[in-house]
């Protein structure tokens, strides 16, 4: 049985499952804080939306592919299971920073922009 090969299989289905998911629910709570940073423009929150999930996609599928590699060898079930907990913990740490770097982001945006909405003057025109 080629335990490596059945390693690699079960790593790059959870990390991909595991990215999606994320990337998903990302896609779907940030839209409110974009559209709330952008000041109701609808259009543009998607379109930054759209494009920090494919970054999203990008980055974390690019980085389980480039650690795909197992350097040692796996003769048994016990070793294809501790490997792919190394592999798929370290995807899953991964993920929960680059999600709590989304949200300091969108909170330092947000708080900007109700600060810039708070603070700015009416425009008043003289007729």
């Amino acid at each position: 049985m080629n335990y490596i090969i059945i390693t690699y299989s079960f790593y790059l289905v959870i990390t991909i499952a595991l990215t999606i998911w994320v990337a998903r629910t990302l896609f779907k709570n940030g839209k409110v804080f974009l559209i709330d940073i952008f000041h109701g423009n609808r259009e543009l929150a998607d379109s930054v939306n759209n494009l920090l999930l494919v970054g999203f996609y990008l980055i974390n599928i690019g980085y389980a592919v480039y650690t795909l590699q197992v350097t040692g060898a796996i003769v048994n079930t016990q070793e294809v299971i501790e490997a792919l907990s190394l592999k798929i913990g370290l995807i899953i740490l991964i993920l929960g920073g680059m999600h709590f770097f989304n949200l300091y982001i969108f909170f330092t945006l947000r708080k900007k922009a109700t600060h810039e909405a708070k603070y700015k003057a009416p425009v008043v025109h003289n007729q």
